[in-house]
């Protein structure tokens, strides 16, 4: 017997012990694959993961009910599953730009998540819904808040530049006007007379301050509410020109009952005790981490 046959039958129980590990090793693969795929079952809330992140059944029954409200029919398999795919692909989009550090580079990413985080905080805050005396104390507090400004119902004389240097300045005529008018003449006569067409006509109303000052500037405000009933003011400077202002009729500052402006009270209430949520989240957030200013700054 050569040596080479010699050694085959010592060979082959090795080989079996071999191929029966193999097959052991293999059978245990695939337990822990089994098992691996048992733990990757997903939660009864998920409709789908995507690398780790859950999709969530209420997620994806809201975009549902918005297809359907805007269709108005019921999504079928092929519309259901359009959406699902929608979601997986967007959260593959928002995973990778997240990868690419977008949400600390890029200013509108940035934007977006310090907005969608604000909301979260305050959203509770704000639909909470005040008992009635804590709305009371609220605006028995806040009553130069909500307290109306003075309306004024003013009109004017405008008098501009000729652009001829015979003709008087538009000052000296202004100022001629006041004096007719401070010796009894009658303002809608002499507007007639000596005025000039208004390139933004005051609306012949009662007009809060912020509004008027729309029509007449800073200085033409200061010098309406500087007047009595009646009154003219001195020439104050305009476009092109100066104008006499006239106050007509004042309303006085008014602070309405309670009840006549309850939905804007609880709406300031509101938007307070969000704002009051949103520092206390800050703040909490800033005493937990670690924050280094550069010198030299504030």
């Amino acid at each position: 017997m050569s040596p080479r046959t010699s050694r085959e039958p010592r060979r082959a129980p090795l080989l079996w012990l071999a191929a029966g590990a193999g097959a052991g090793l293999l059978l245990a693969a695939v337990g822990l694959l089994r098992e691996d795929a048992d733990s990757e079952a997903l939660p009864p809330v998920a409709v789908a993961r995507v690398n780790g992140a859950l999709i969530l059944k209420d997620a994806y029954r809201q975009l549902l009910t918005g297809l359907e409200s805007d269709t108005r029919e019921a999504a079928d398999p092929e519309r259901r599953r359009h959406v699902l795919d929608r979601m997986i692909e967007e959260e593959l989009l928002v995973q990778r730009a997240l990868e690419l550090g977008l949400a600390g580079s890029d200013r509108r990413v940035r934007g977006n998540l310090v907005s969608a985080m604000i909301a979260a905080v305050t959203s509770d805050a704000e639909s909470a819904v005040p008992e009635p005396d804590t709305l009371r104390r609220f605006f028995d507090e806040n009553r130069a808040y909500f307290t109306r400004p003075p309306r004024l119902r003013v009109r004017q004389i405008y008098l501009r530049e000729s652009g001829r240097e015979s003709d008087p300045t538009p000052r000296t005529r202004a100022e001629s006007a006041r004096r007719r008018l401070l010796g009894g003449a009658a303002f809608g006569q002499l507007k007639r007379e000596v005025g000039d067409l208004e390139v933004a006509p005051i609306p012949d109303t009662l007009l809060p301050p912020a509004k008027l000052r729309e029509y007449i500037g800073p200085a033409g405000l200061e010098a309406a509410l500087a007047l009595e009933p009646g009154s003219p003011s001195p020439p104050v400077p305009a476009p092109g020109g100066f104008r006499i202002l006239e106050l007509v009729e004042r309303d006085s500052a008014r602070t309405p009952a309670l009840a006549e402006i309850r939905p804007l009270v609880e709406a300031e209430w509101s938007r307070r005790e969000g704002e009051r949520a949103l520092r206390a989240y800050l703040d909490e957030l800033r005493d937990r981490s670690e924050v280094r200013i550069a010198p030299g700054l504030p």
